[in-house]
């Protein structure tokens, strides 16, 4: 694998490429979010919900750093005690306290919508760069004449992109939006990079583009059903709904094993002799695999609700807010059922009284009317 003026292969420093332009996709997403997807989401309508902030109690903030989030019913009982409080007002507390820790609804539209732009160029700039590639219509072109396949540059920009993103979505991973699904999306991001990096190193460019773009045909329509859905523009985010879970389907559950784990399992068995490379990258590819299985399980469960219930529940990666006024209203509404049926019972009381009243009052009429016949 002699390379020449005009024949490059891979070489594992040129990733080393890929740090600054991450920390450059950093910046940009900062500027983005702030010079554009915010006063973009101010002018769509997006307001924040009013939120109560928890009064200041150093107990109850200990707790809540150290121990946890929401208390136990015992552990809300000690720490009335120690507090002096009613167990509602700790309770109470804790809610407002989880609320405040919560992204608002601006900041998930912000990290939304820089998704979505990245995902769109992603998919678009690698439906450019494969569209005219033999491999793109006929995977098992993948593998005539490897390992010695050149290096393209716009397959080189393209994965410098791709890896670039990924490695700065693990950067900015603990100041994003947290979902149920945390551990998962660590998992998926680590593979891809390790996946990345390693396709380059082992010359498996045409399977890595392969990879890449069917990831992002599904991704770039999730995020614009997300925005909708934050601008309760419900019918469209339905309808971008079902058409995500149709691509997604397809590309992860069909597509995806057809064109690539079946190419890069068995379809190489017959040309090559496995190898360390084979193992390792069919390893990150089926854990890949797995993800998809995973996420696929969550989008059925939502396209079922969707059928039961016409219309696209939350996102059940997400964590709801506590709703602080609706909370406030349940507890108006037991407080109005408590002294409905306190005041039920008095008029009940009352009406005893009366009537026994005026049963009296009629018996001594009674025995007046009877006395003044007797006279």
């Amino acid at each position: 694998m002699k390379e020449s003026e005009d024949i490059h292969y891979p070489q594992p420093q040129d990733l080393l490429l890929s740090i600054p332009f991450t920390l450059l996709l950093i910046i940009i997403r900062y500027l983005f979010e702030r010079f554009i997807a915010r006063p973009l989401g101010r002018k769509l309508g997006l307001r924040d919900k009013v939120r109560l902030n928890a009064p200041p109690n150093p107990v109850l903030e200990t707790f809540y750093a150290t121990h946890s989030k929401d208390p136990k019913e015992g552990e809300l009982i000690s720490l009335s005690k120690q507090c002096d409080l009613p167990t509602r007002k700790v309770e109470r507390w804790f809610r407002y306290r989880r609320n405040q820790d919560k992204p608002s609804l601006i900041t998930k539209f912000c990290e939304v919508s820089w998704r979505f732009t990245f995902y769109f160029i992603s998919f678009f700039t690698g439906l450019a760069v494969l569209y005219d590639k033999s491999w793109f219509w006929d995977h098992r072109k993948c593998w005539v004449g490897y390992p010695q396949q050149p290096l393209l540059p716009s397959v080189f920009w393209y994965y410098m992109l791709e890896l670039s993103f990924y490695s700065s979505l693990v950067c900015v991973l603990p100041f994003d939006v947290k979902r149920k699904d945390l551990s998962q999306q660590i998992v998926h991001h680590a593979a891809t990079i390790f996946l990345i990096c390693f396709s380059y190193c082992a010359n498996y460019l045409r399977i890595g583009t392969l990879v890449m773009v069917i990831h992002d045909a599904s991704d770039c329509i999730l995020e614009p059903a997300k925005i909708f859905n934050y601008m309760k523009w419900r019918r469209i985010c339905d309808g971008l709904f079902i058409i995500f879970s149709a691509i997604f389907f397809i590309t992860r559950l069909l597509i995806f094993p057809y064109k690539v784990l079946y190419n890069t399992y068995y379809y190489s068995m017959e040309l090559y002799q496995p190898f360390f490379g084979y193992y390792f990258m069919n390893a990150l590819l089926m854990i890949l695999q797995l993800l998809h299985v995973f996420w696929s399980c969550l989008i059925i469960h939502m396209v079922y609700r969707f059928i039961l219930c016409g219309t696209v529940e939350r996102d059940l990666r997400s964590d709801t807010e506590e709703s602080d006024m609706a909370e406030e209203e349940r507890e108006q509404m037991k407080e109005k059922e408590k002294n409905g049926t306190m005041h039920f019972s008095n008029i009940t009381n009352n009406n005893c009284i009366r009537n026994s009243g005026v049963q009296q009052l009629n018996g001594s009429a009674h025995l007046s009317n009877s006395h003044a016949k007797d006279r």
